[in-house]
């Protein structure tokens, strides 16, 4: 099978291509793991992270991708979830082991064992890949391959953002940074929070005309201030500025959710500018989002196939990889970009 290899850490630019395109035997199921055909795997900011170093894979070379849609083509042994020919999801999440402290209640997310998709396993920027099948999902048949990529992390984990905003319908919502995770939170809002307002802070134009299209009812920079005070903001940025600028929209005892394995490190001395009474007074909260569970995925699907969602793409051939992600890297997004197979 073809596939493409991060085999060495370093920057992201237009004089240096971060990935190798391979030739190498295809993989086969171990017990319990499925092998599928890719037919389209989305392209994430976090592979800007393992290829950058922010959140490395644990070995090199490694085949990254975690927003993957596959057809089952072989079965281990053991694995008798789907049949071949099913279609399925593989999300950030890959494995997990069920038995520490925060698998037991619920919170894999959080296991200490933890293997990523594309960083601890190879991942989907592959004609073939191999996934436990317990981690593994089916696809609603309303979306297209394409279509539903960007749903297993862009989604996925803006689904756990917007759950832990702890919103409700009628409270304010801001979103700042409108890639991929952006435009699909703000539609998901929209339908679980009808009577929400939905505010956007974007850095160029027309990221911001594009979050006014999908129903945003204000949409202005990084630094603005938003017209009414916030309930809630959830962050999708890597950069460390727009955190500081959040805050300060953010109504007394208002949450930010900051969505992001990893922040860059190129503006974060602007946490100097933290000033306790503007920013963090009368309770404000800062909470992370950590990966995602398989329940994380499944509930987004479901939303998902429910509203319908339909995410905004921009298509790329497996070679072109590196093209994509230097477009991402340099800011030129709108909605998800994914490989199709």
């Amino acid at each position: 099978m073809k596939a493409m290899f991060i085999e060495e850490i370093g920057p992201v630019n237009k004089e240096r291509e971060p990935l190798i395109l391979r030739e190498v035997p295809d993989p086969k199921p171990n017990p319990g793991e499925i092998l599928l055909e890719v037919l389209a795997c989305g392209v994430c900011h976090t592979e800007l992270d393992e290829i950058e170093g922010r959140t490395p894979p644990s070995q090199l070379p490694r085949i990254p991708g975690h927003e993957v849609v596959g057809r089952v083509i072989d079965r281990g042994e053991e694995a008798n979830k789907f049949e071949e020919g099913t279609r399925v999801g593989v999300a950030w999440i890959f494995w997990a082991d069920g038995d520490c402290e925060f698998c037991r209640r619920g919170e894999e997310n959080l296991c200490e064992s933890f293997m990523a998709t594309g960083r601890d396993a190879n991942g989907g920027y592959a004609e073939k890949m191999t996934v436990p099948e317990a981690f593994a999902y089916p696809i609603p048949e309303t979306f297209t391959d394409v279509e539903a990529a960007p749903l297993l992390c862009a989604g996925a984990v803006g689904f756990r953002s917007l759950e832990l905003t702890g919103l409700e319908d009628g409270q304010r919502l801001g979103l700042t940074g409108f890639g991929a995770s952006g435009h699909l939170v703000l539609q998901m809002a929209k339908h679980k929070f009808p009577d929400s307002d939905i505010y956007v802070f974007a850095r160029n134009s027309d990221e911001r005309e594009f979050a006014r299209e999908l129903g945003a009812v204000w949409a202005g920079p990084t630094e603005a201030k938003a017209p009414e005070a916030l309930h809630a903001v959830i962050d999708t940025t890597p950069a460390w500025k727009p955190v500081v600028e959040a805050l300060k929209n953010l109504i007394p005892g208002g949450r930010l959710v900051i969505n992001a394995i990893r922040k860059e490190a190129g503006d974060k001395e602007e946490l100097l500018n933290l000033n306790y009474s503007e920013h963090l007074w009368m309770e404000r909260e800062i909470k992370s989002v950590a990966n995602v569970t398989r329940t994380d995925v499944e509930a987004c699907l479901s939303l998902a196939a429910e509203i319908p969602l339909k995410p905004e793409t921009q298509t790329f051939a497996l070679e072109q990889a590196n093209q994509a992600l230097l477009e991402l890297r340099t800011g030129k997004i709108r909605g998800a970009k994914v490989l199709k197979f």
